[in-house]
């Protein structure tokens, strides 16, 4: 009993979901050093287009924080890892994947966070990428709720506007039935890939509903991927273009 005394009194309420979460930090010290980094993040992605900007990353906050509410996981692992998981995205420096990790890795530093804290946010942030399907990463309650809480962002309506965000920033055609997609490909074969938008759906973003690590992720793909499917036939109704 008296332990769990001990236990009730280090968990506070988070807020605006009634959940009992453990922090490390003073809750003020953690907003003020997650303000800074979005401040800074802001600044770093302003450049970047519509599907990999700071927007996205504020929706894959929200996505955690709904995912926290019903899933149990270090709530100031999983939020800090959803703020950096695109600090250096490996599609926009060259294909270099450790980019994004090691710049995360220096900013947190740069907080002065404990390194225990700062393995666990980088660990997320190295295997928190689609890699065509092609999952090997030892998971864990923190990458599974920030891994679904992105890959919810890659579905329904706002999945679609930034897979042709996307496409258009890389002068990608919307279809090429010379180009029909390939259905499992290998890691580096879907980071090299130049296909045509609408391959996308079907190589990655109808794949990911059964890929969701957490039930509330599952229950929310589910609607979303109806839309993805929805949109597909209402473009094959008005184009003729179909795979």
């Amino acid at each position: 009993m008296e332990f769990l005394c001990l236990l009730l009194k280090a968990c506070i309420v988070f807020p605006r979901f009634n959940f009992p979460v453990f922090y490390r930090m003073k809750s003020d010290e953690f907003r003020l050093v997650f303000e800074r980094l979005s401040e800074r993040l802001r600044k770093v992605l302003s450049g970047n287009d519509a599907s990999h900007d700071y927007w996205h990353i504020d929706r894959v906050l929200v996505n955690t924080r709904i995912l926290l509410s019903e899933e149990i996981a270090d709530a100031e692992i999983c939020l800090l890892a959803a703020l950096l998981h695109d600090v250096a995205d490996y599609k926009y420096h060259g294909g270099d994947e450790e980019i994004g990790p090691r710049t995360a890795a220096q900013w947190l530093r740069e907080e002065n966070l404990p390194e225990e804290m700062i393995g666990r946010v980088v660990y997320i942030i190295e295997n928190i990428s689609f890699k065509g399907g092609n999952e090997s990463a030892l998971m864990n309650a923190e990458l599974a709720v920030v891994q679904d809480a992105d890959r919810l962002d890659a579905i329904g309506a706002v999945g679609i506007a930034r897979a042709f965000s996307y496409g258009g920033k890389m002068g990608r055609p919307f279809f090429d039935p010379q180009f029909p997609p390939k259905l499992q490909l290998s890691k580096e074969e879907y980071k090299k890939s130049k296909a045509p938008t609408i391959n996308h759906f079907y190589e990655k973003l109808l794949l990911l509903k059964d890929l969701m690590n957490t039930a509330s992720a599952r229950r929310l793909a589910e609607e979303r991927h109806q839309f993805l499917l929805a949109f597909l036939e209402q473009w094959k109704t008005e184009t003729g273009q179909s795979f």
